[in-house]
């Protein structure tokens, strides 16, 4: 048993025993942790707000057999503008929700761990609109290895009248490959969605009314097809 250190960004934290909680963080160098605050459910707990949602934290860390224990956390950053915004923070909810769906334990996630960081700065900067949550969860598409097909037919390679989208066939396809289950899109909306993937989550392209919406519920439904899972966090939003 020894101390080390470690850093991560809080995913979510649950009761453990009368005065504990499991604290669940992402690292950039060991993946999903799972690690106990001592007393921090007591009203003087020496860890005050320190270990919330959001908050990337530098960590000392005793090492136990089965889950290590905080020993000293120091906030990095806080994101104090992100959590007075009602909008914001359910768009981090989502972003923390899918990025905790897909981290793994004891892997090194630099790549995971640098997207959630910067969805996160981007909500800090006061964008909090459906193309971040989009263009996010794209991203988060692409780092797991999953990103859709876009601008070529998902199934025949072929480029031009991308007219559907199939969830489960990898992304957008021409007519000649439409299959069950495939939506039909308004157009541009493949141009639009290929724009957001590749856009810097700091600096996206200007909004389209008539396909933000519907270019979320595309990247939404993706991910959930790929999670087997629904994104709770966006029924807020609905």
């Amino acid at each position: 048993m020894a101390l080390r250190h470690d850093q991560g960004i809080v995913l979510r934290s649950y009761p453990f025993g009368e005065a504990d909680r499991v604290v669940v963080l992402l690292s950039p160098n060991t993946g999903k942790m799972r690690t106990v605050a001592k007393g921090v459910r007591k009203t003087k707990s020496r860890f005050g707000g320190r270990l919330e949602p959001f908050t990337h934290v530098d960590l000392v860390l005793y090492e136990g057999r089965n889950l290590d224990t905080i020993t000293q956390a120091a906030v990095l950053e806080h994101f104090p503008r992100l959590r007075a915004d009602l909008d914001a923070v359910v768009a981090a909810g989502t972003m923390v929700e899918a990025t905790d769906a897909v981290a793994q334990e004891d892997e090194s996630s630099i790549r995971l761990f640098l997207l959630l960081q910067r969805g996160l700065k981007a909500l800090e900067s006061g964008e909090a609109s459906q193309d971040l949550i989009t263009a996010f969860l794209l991203k988060l598409a692409d780092v797991v290895g999953v990103a859709p097909s876009l601008l070529q037919c998902a199934s025949c390679g072929r480029r031009g009248d991308l007219h559907r989208f199939s969830f489960g066939g990898g992304g957008a396809v021409c007519d000649r490959c439409r299959g069950e289950g495939s939506v039909k899109l308004r157009a541009g909306l493949t141009e639009y969605l290929a724009v957001l993937a590749e856009a810097e989550l700091m600096a996206l392209p200007d909004r389209d009314p008539a396909l933000s919406g519907e270019a979320m519920g595309i990247a939404r439904r993706f991910v959930e097809y790929h999670l087997d899972r629904k994104l709770a966090s966006l029924a807020v939003m609905e």
